[in-house]
């Protein structure tokens, strides 16, 4: 079919004639495990494709059946694909479409009935009045639920959830924002996603799911079934279980990740690493691991493309309402009592990707305290890695999906329409501080009430979120509270938190001091962890022990003599040997100095030969030196060891102890045969005795003194340092003097000042609620008028538009601030921008009659606008329905 026929088959698809129903036996497939469910909502299982099959989810509305029938050219019967279209119908007319597109395509194509299987080599076209998931590797079928009417989000979502990083979605020609939420969806789940470029005959749904950041490929049709056929045949996507751990590159596109982000990925969950890596080495049309990180070293955007696919996130205004009803009931009572104006509720919300979390929990929190008449301050913390995603929360802005999830009061009461979306009001944005923030890196912050922590650890090794609860508990005030997802737990960490809900994961801190690691990160940077290094390198080298530092090991510990290591200031770093004679702990604080651990005996000549080694900085060396042990008197010999100055720590000290070798004589010549020796023998030795003792008294009265006077040298240089510092103490407090009069000269200047500020400021406030309030007429006066007016600068920048505009000039939010210029018009007219141009220049104004592509006659009436001091500042395009006039 040509792109000239869409007009007589889109007549065709209107008339009403029911589609004759069309066979679709379903295949039987080999049976292996079901995926894992990632939301509640529907759950696709690949497993009745087939290993090689892929599902294809396409949506599309006005325009998107000619894009689709190009799509469906390019595409062979045997593609492997299974593709489900869904596309805007009209409720009340039977569709024709499944016979339309099977002229296109040689695969079968049929209309989706409910419970049918899903077989590769097909098409499922979506029935009218109806939406479509996917379930069980299923197609079902729901009614057409009242209101807006959102199946292309369906779809993909459900595709989403039952196909993980194989799913695939194409949002081709249309209007609004449907299929915008499901790309999204498929993104984070590792899935591949693909939008119409500039040849759509209606690009809004095109354009606002690109301005949300969840495409991957923006292609014309016939591009998009060329990509998807490679895709297809990739085995990141045709094969579920394929194994990729041969692969030992994967470490290095980690460190080349952490050099360019700053962020540690390396304790993150292993499969969801490899499946964004292996994603985007799909994009890139590469094979490998190591194609992947050449190409990561050569292009740093796509370090940050990386950055951006490991950090994205699916989040949702109130995700789990039970949960923050449970906060409303069991939490906020136990943190709003007794609160008054000086003492603020603060919450802390981790992860808090593009904002839903944190103005939910703000939503929940204004409420609260609007009902209980709490005057408290309420500020929210929330924090994320993802700078984007931190930009985006704090403007607001957000599509008007969100009304599934938002209850139509808390839409009215919280959130203003606002250029074709809906922005949170200014109090609640006021609450929120938004920054970014590596929680295992940076200060955590402290004294909160609440920290919000949902589906952050889901992400983390076990040994991540081991390091990363105890930051937790140090951040909460110690009545404070823990709130996690529905699949996250504490762990082992039951000695920091108490359980109070287990169905809705709600911690309270239990009282004690968690000491923290000091050094940031928690834990060193290794390109790979020893746990992700085995996985994927295999099982760890044994290497033969050497026979040479064996025998070198053994020698040492069994015949050098015990000793300590000791540093500058004494402090014990390293034992060797069995030091048990010589050392012992002392009573009372514990400590490692080894002065305070010397035996009875052994402080004074160790002290001295410590302050000699330091002084000579050479070996020093006492014998006889006689300590107190075990019951008993020893002799042993010192020797301390100046050893070479280290960068951090200053000069060591290597202490041993060596015990001499006593030579005892059994007896002599004529005494072997066990007689005693006569007594002048034992007098001889009785003498000798009395000689070491008297020189060992010598020897500690001679330490003794000069560690006397080296304590009286060190306190008269100290008497002479205190006395210069009482002297400059003395010239400083005078200077304070000094100081401290001008300061209070100072302090009635800045009194007086601020009082000035402090008038301005209330000037300024009463400048700004009179600039709110106009604001908000301007914005009521914009969404009564029923007329199509849009604002334009001096550049032809779009400024402002009014709700009527949006599908007559063919715009979206997204729109405000792009040169009306690029915008595809819904009506025809020659060269608007310079007409407007002229307009501008010439200060008239000019009407136009043209005809939309509806047919209907339109007055366009293009004017200057004007400043209240009369200067030309761009213009208004007015659009007025001729016909209906």
């Amino acid at each position: 079919m040509q792109a000239g026929d869409n007009a007589t088959l889109m007549a065709k698809f209107m008339k009403g004639t029911k589609a004759r129903p069309r066979r679709n036996p379903a295949r039987t497939g080999s049976q292996v495990r079901a995926a894992d469910s990632v939301r509640a909502t529907a759950v696709a299982s690949p497993e009745a494709l087939g290993s090689a099959a892929a599902i294809v989810g396409v949506g599309a509305s006005a325009g998107g059946l000619e894009a689709f029938t190009a799509l469906l050219k390019e595409l062979p019967a045997d593609s492997g694909l299974a593709l489900v279209f869904a596309q805007h119908l009209a409720p009340a007319h039977e569709s024709m479409l499944a016979e339309i597109l099977q002229r296109a395509t040689s695969m079968p194509v049929a209309e989706a009935r409910d419970e049918s299987p899903l077989e590769p080599n097909r098409v499922y076209v979506l029935p009218p009045a109806c939406s479509i998931v996917l379930r069980d590797g299923r197609l079902r079928l729901t009614p057409r639920a009242e209101g807006q009417h959102h199946p292309i989000d369906h779809l993909f979502e459900s595709l989403a959830a039952g196909q993980g990083h194989r799913a695939i979605g194409v949002v081709l020609s249309g209007t609004a924002s449907d299929g915008t939420a499901g790309l999204t969806a498929i993104k984070a789940a590792g899935g591949i996603t693909f939008a119409q470029d500039e040849t759509a005959m209606h690009d809004g749904m095109p354009r606002s799911a690109i301005a949300a950041g969840c495409v991957d490929f923006v292609l014309p049709p016939a591009s998009i079934a060329r990509e998807l056929l490679r895709i297809a045949r990739h085995p990141y996507v045709a094969q579920a279980d394929t194994d990729f751990s041969a692969d030992q590159d994967i470490d290095q596109v980690l460190d080349i990740l952490h050099r360019g982000s700053g962020v540690d990925f390396t304790q993150y969950k292993s499969n969801t690493l490899r499946r964004r890596i292996l994603r985007r080495i799909v994009l890139q049309k590469l094979a490998s691991f190591a194609e992947y990180a050449h190409f990561l070293r050569e292009n740093p955007r796509e370090g940050e493309a990386l950055y951006q696919d490991i950090l994205i996130g699916v989040t949702d205004f109130f995700r789990n309402p039970e949960a923050f009803e449970a906060l409303k009931t069991k939490v906020f009572p136990r943190i709003f009592k007794d609160r008054g104006r000086k003492d603020p509720v603060r919450v802390w919300v981790l992860g808090c990707s593009t904002g839903e979390e944190a103005y939910s929990l703000a939503i929940v929190l204004a409420e609260y305290a609007s009902e209980a008449a709490s005057v408290a301050p309420l500020t929210v913390y929330a924090t994320d890695l993802n700078t984007i995603g931190i930009e985006k929360s704090r403007t607001g802005f957000y599509p008007k999906s969100i009304a599934q999830d938002i209850s139509a009061q808390r839409l009215r009461q919280f959130f203003v329409e606002s250029a074709g979306s809906y922005r949170v009001t200014k109090a609640i944005r006021n609450m929120c501080i938004f920054a970014r923030h590596n929680v295992l890196t940076d200060p955590p912050l402290s004294r909160m009430d609440l920290v919000s922590c949902r589906n952050v650890m889901i992400y983390m090794e076990p040994a991540l979120q081991r390091k990363l609860l105890p930051v937790l508990h140090y951040a909460l005030r110690p009545e404070g509270f823990l709130f996690l997802g529905p699949s996250e737990t504490i762990g082992a960490s039951r000695a920091l938190f108490e359980l109070e809900d287990s169905k809705h994961k709600i911690y309270s801190k239990k009282p004690g001091t968690v000491r923290l690691e000091q050094n940031f990160p928690l834990g060193p940077y290794t390109p790979l962890s020893l746990e992700r290094q085995e996985h994927w390198r295999g099982p760890p080298k044994v290497y033969a022990p050497d026979a040479s530092r064996e025998a070198d090991r053994l020698l040492l510990a069994r015949y050098v003599p015990a000793g300590v290591l000791v540093d500058d200031e004494g402090e014990v770093l390293q034992f060797r040997g069995d030091t048990g004679l010589y050392l012992a702990p002392a009573p009372g604080k514990a400590s490692l100095n080894v002065l305070k651990m010397a035996r009875e005996g052994l402080l004074v000549s160790l002290r001295g030969l410590l302050r000699r080694a330091r002084r000579e900085e050479s070996p020093v060396r006492e014998e006889g030196v006689r300590i107190k042990s075990n019951g008993g008197h020893h002799d042993v010999t010192l020797c301390v060891i100046p050893l070479g100055r280290s960068q951090t720590s200053g000069r060591c000290y290597w202490i041993m102890f060596e015990s001499p070798v006593r030579a005892r004589v059994v007896g002599a010549r004529d005494g072997r045969g066990g007689k005693r020796p006569g007594a002048a023998a034992e007098e001889a030795a009785a003498r000798r005795e009395a000689d070491k003792h008297i020189n060992r008294l010598t020897q500690e009265l001679s330490a003794t003194r000069e560690y006397l006077q080296s304590v009286i040298e060190q306190q008269e240089a100290a008497n002479e340092e205190l006395q210069s510092a009482n002297e400059e103490v003395q010239s400083a407090n005078e200077e304070l003097q000094s100081i401290n009069e001008e300061l209070e000269t100072s302090r009635e200047e800045i009194q007086s000042s601020n009082e000035e500020l402090t008038t301005v400021n209330q000037e300024l406030q009463n400048s700004n609620e009179e600039l709110s309030r106009l604001n908000s007429d301007l914005i009521n006066l914009f969404s009564s008028v029923q007329m199509a007016i849009v604002m334009v600068w001096r550049d032809l920048r779009i400024r402002r538009f009014t709700p009527m505009a949006e599908k007559l000039f063919n715009l979206i939010s997204a729109d405000v601030g792009r040169p009306i210029g690029d915008i595809k018009l819904n009506f025809n007219v020659s060269d608007l921008p310079r007409q407007l141009s002229e307009v501008i220049d010439t200060g008239t104004t000019r009407e136009l009659e043209v005809q939309g592509e509806d047919g209907r006659w339109y007055l366009l009436r293009l004017r200057p606008y004007r400043l209240v001091d009369n200067q030309i500042d761009g213009a208004v395009v007015a659009l007025l329905d001729i016909e209906s006039v």
